[in-house]
């Protein structure tokens, strides 16, 4: 038995060892626990601060029995799990949160879309790809407007191909068939701007979301989030939350879910993917909320009483800190430094990982002062332009506006 557990505190137990473990041990720590983390190797993010760490292979149904024994409940950082593992150890008496039963959904892109479907949520127009003639067949209904996905394990542009012709679609679809990696095909739409609707449910069915958020994304990456999103319409926010708790209580989603969104020009909301566990798309709620998305995680999952998810100020801006092209001379330390001195209301959060070209090394969260207005362009741009000139200054030691601590 754990220290944890003698001491009457329940042990959440997070598969993964990334920067998703690493921020929701912090709001562990708050909440008077500690994070049990099964991490590949002591190095990652959640091990350089977790106490309690099983070393170990996500894969392997023997880890996940190691880290999950004495724990209250066992949850993730991120889908990678075999869905078969999380069933044996359901049957075993495991408390899986969120379950398989629901986490499948996020694991496969071709189930979410059929769920989702039979549920009449709105989504793009699909079609499994078992041959290379079904990407022929459905280029005829999209002509031109055809995006290629890995069913299972893309994320952050990888497992995504938008081809531009008929004929680079084939030879995409082709090559992934022949690797054995199972293709989904999907309408690309047109897109005004990409949203994301984040919710928490309880084991019994509390719910809370959080205000309807705008994300930037950059060669498939997320760049950028504005929280809560300018320009949406109440109506439209309403909706938005509205379908999202309602499939987190559709699909037993016991934990935090992102419910990745299009916005169309005509106003349409569709919906992209779903995440079951923290996600890049909540992290300004770590300054810019009321509850973060880490510390509601773990209510969650525990079946605590979900915390108030208002936001602080008209408007947070999280922009994402991206590894440099080449890594600069100037330490991370250092840079840290002079951003402190220049910005000291920038807050900014790092999580201890080596810097490679467009590898999230951290974000900066900027909250707006209460006098701000999200529909005024002028003060959104002002505002995103700082958190981003800080992500940018944190990633390459250059400053975007050209100023120089020397004059």
């Amino acid at each position: 038995m754990s220290v944890q557990s003698r001491q009457g505190r329940p042990v959440v137990a997070m598969v993964g060892g990334g920067q998703l473990a690493r921020m929701t041990h912090q709001a562990a720590i708050e909440l008077g626990q500690s994070l049990r983390v099964l991490a590949a190797a002591p190095d990652e993010p959640a091990p350089q601060v977790c106490p309690d760490v099983v070393l170990g292979d996500h894969d392997v149904l023997d880890d996940l029995r190691r880290v999950a024994t004495g724990a209250h409940a066992l949850t993730f950082d991120h889908e990678g799990v075999p869905t078969e593992h999380l069933f044996a150890l359901q049957a075993e008496g495991v408390v899986v949160n969120p379950p398989p039963q629901a986490l499948m959904y996020a694991q496969d892109k071709l189930a979410m879309r059929h769920r989702l479907a039979d549920l009449g949520v709105p989504v793009p127009g699909f079609a499994e790809v078992g041959a290379v003639d079904d990407v022929r067949a459905f280029w005829d209904r999209y002509p031109g407007a055809v995006v290629l996905k890995a069913v299972r394990g893309g994320y952050d542009g990888r497992g995504v191909w938008l081809p531009e012709t008929l004929d680079e679609a084939l030879a995409i679809a082709h090559e992934q068939l022949a690797a054995g990696v199972q293709v989904l095909a999907e309408q690309r739409v047109e897109l005004a701007r990409e949203l994301s609707a984040m919710v928490a449910r309880s084991q019994f069915g509390q719910g809370a979301a959080w205000p309807v958020v705008e994300t930037v994304q950059r060669n498939g990456q997320c760049a950028v989030v504005l929280a809560p999103a300018p320009g949406l319409s109440d109506a439209d926010a309403a909706f938005a939350e509205s379908l999202a708790l309602s499939l987190a209580n559709e699909l037993g989603v016991v934990g935090v879910m992102a419910v990745e969104l299009f916005q169309t020009p005509s106003g349409e909301i569709l919906v992209n993917e779903l995440a079951m566990r923290p996600h890049n798309s909540g992290h300004w709620s770590m300054d810019g909320c009321t509850t973060s998305q880490f510390e509601q995680h773990l209510r969650a999952v525990l079946d605590y009483p979900l915390g108030d998810t208002a936001a602080r100020a008209p408007l947070t801006v999280m922009a994402n800190v991206l590894g440099a092209a080449q890594e600069p001379e100037m330490s991370m330390d250092e840079r840290l430094h002079h951003l402190m001195a220049r910005m000291p209301d920038v807050k900014v959060h790092m999580y201890g990982k080596g810097e490679r070209p467009d590898r999230k090394v951290g974000h900066v969260n900027l909250v707006g002062g209460f006098d701000g207005d999200r529909e005024d362009p002028e003060y959104v741009a002002s505002l995103r332009e700082r958190a981003e000139r800080a992500a940018h200054w944190m990633a390459t030691a250059e400053w975007t506006d050209g100023w120089s601590v020397h004059g």
